[in-house]
């Protein structure tokens, strides 16, 4: 069964850091793009980044150059290092799995609904 877990969102201000982190089971990191969306209120949810089970790394236009990700193959987590956040960034993030990386990249720009794996979600919010 494959199960993913999210953790270390929480409450910052504008300009602040923050690492969300993915611990996954049930499927090895190498062989599944792992990777992260997020919804904002009264909003469609949205990708922002995804590391392939090759290693390659993905960004949208909103999270390149503020936002890192990585992964630990060993520890099985996927993380996401969030820096100069932005009240915009305020969202539920999600972790998702897909084992095929050209799903998981269409995803990214046309929509989550292709993604069958789902992390619970975790709360960012930005704020002064």
């Amino acid at each position: 069964q494959l199960r993913l877990v999210e953790s270390g969102g929480g409450l910052v201000q504008p300009g602040e850091s923050l690492t969300l982190s993915c611990v996954v089971s049930g499927f090895t990191l190498d062989g599944y793009a792992v990777g992260w969306f997020r919804q904002a209120p009264g909003k469609q949810r949205e990708g922002v980044s995804f590391i392939s089970g090759g290693g390659g790394t993905y960004y949208s236009d909103s999270a390149k150059g503020r936002f890192t990700i990585s992964r630990d193959i060993a520890k099985n987590t996927v993380y996401l290092q969030m820096n100069g956040l932005k009240p915009e960034d305020t969202a539920v993030y999600y972790c998702a799995a897909d084992s095929h990386d050209h799903i998981f990249a269409a995803a990214m720009s046309l929509g989550a609904y292709s993604i069958h794996t789902w992390g619970q979600g975790t709360q960012v919010t930005v704020a002064s």
